[in-house]
């Protein structure tokens, strides 16, 4: 079969590549050795993971855009008052997120660092980087087709899945086995996978099922696999709510009674389980840096912390571009 030859009005091959950092930095930090320190002892794992896994992804990627997408509200408010479960599990005692110290203390170096390389690092007040990670997208398929970049966004959350849109694209490169055999989640794989056609039907599936790892209890009863025959026959999840109101024969009486028992969740959860799209995301040069934006500053900072093969790697992934 011939590979089409993208035409003038097709979005670039080369995609915005949109980093969901804490997700890889935890992924680094417990991937690799806490052996690996700097100089002066002081743990250094996560940042040359994470390094390292930027180096790859750049090159293997050869993005047009890069961000690294952060949380400026790993709890957003607005979820909480909706669904006060919501991450409760990894509350610390003093209302922070619970992370272990030996991270929390690489997470300043990590800042510097991207920093000196000038990536783009962006937040929104108030939101998690699920939402910044939304909300550009939605950004970059808004532009015309002549300007549009593919997004190809890296995490390891299954949440993010409800961006998959193989018209706009918009994939998921899932790194569940590592960066070097990652999952690239488009709607074929959603398909194959959970049961549903696209990403906003798998924002419908999390809803109804729920996810633990975020307190998200879903409708009682209402699996995975029950969702997603849900939704196969009635479209959507408002869909289904029609099928009940309506008392459509197709519900079983297990299922009307599950569903209609978990109502007043399903009134709140899908604007928490849905990412938003149009949060207050400051405009950033997302351009790859093909050389570092502080040249100085970043020796400095490979050296003190010992990371200079990371940096180097990082750097000439870059600079090939």
């Amino acid at each position: 079969m011939t590979t089409p030859v993208p035409s003038s009005h097709a979005p670039s091959p080369r995609p915005l590549l949109l980093l969901d950092t804490a997700s890889l930095y935890f992924r680094a930090f417990f991937g690799v050795p806490d052996s690996v320190k700097a100089p002066d002892g002081t743990p250094v794992n996560a940042v040359r993971g994470l390094l390292d896994m930027v180096a790859r992804l750049v090159t293997a990627r050869r993005p047009a855009g890069l961000v690294a997408c952060w949380d400026d509200d790993w709890r957003p408010e607005f979820r909480v008052r909706a669904i006060p479960t919501y991450k409760e599990h990894r509350l610390a005692a003093d209302g922070a997120e619970e992370v272990p110290d030996a991270l929390t203390a690489q997470i300043p170096v990590i800042v510097e660092v991207l920093e000196a390389f000038g990536i783009a690092r962006v937040g929104a007040p108030g939101f998690e980087a699920d939402d910044v990670i939304g909300t550009l997208t939605a950004r970059e398929t808004a532009r015309p087709d002549a300007e549009r970049r593919a997004v190809e966004v890296v995490t390891g959350d299954r949440d993010l899945f409800q961006l998959v849109d193989d018209a706009a694209p918009v994939r998921i490169l899932y790194t569940a086995r590592g960066i070097g055999d990652l999952d690239v989640v488009d709607q074929p794989r959603l398909a194959e996978k959970y049961g549903v056609r696209d990403g906003a039907a798998y924002a419908d599936l999390a809803t109804l099922r729920g996810d633990s790892s975020d307190g998200l209890p879903g409708v009682a009863g209402i699996g995975e696999k029950t969702a997603a025959a849900l939704l196969h026959r009635y479209g959507t999840l408002d869909g289904v709510l029609r099928a009940l109101e309506h008392g459509d024969p197709g519900l079983t009486t297990a299922q009307r009674r599950r569903l209609t028992e978990g109502l007043e969740y399903l009134a709140v959860a899908p604007a928490v389980v849905r990412v938003a799209r149009d949060a207050p995301v400051a405009d950033a040069d997302d351009a790859v840096p093909r050389t570092p934006a502080d040249h100085e500053r970043l020796v400095a900072l490979a050296q003190r912390w010992g990371l200079t093969s990371s940096v180097t790697r990082l750097v000439d992934a870059l600079a090939a571009g």
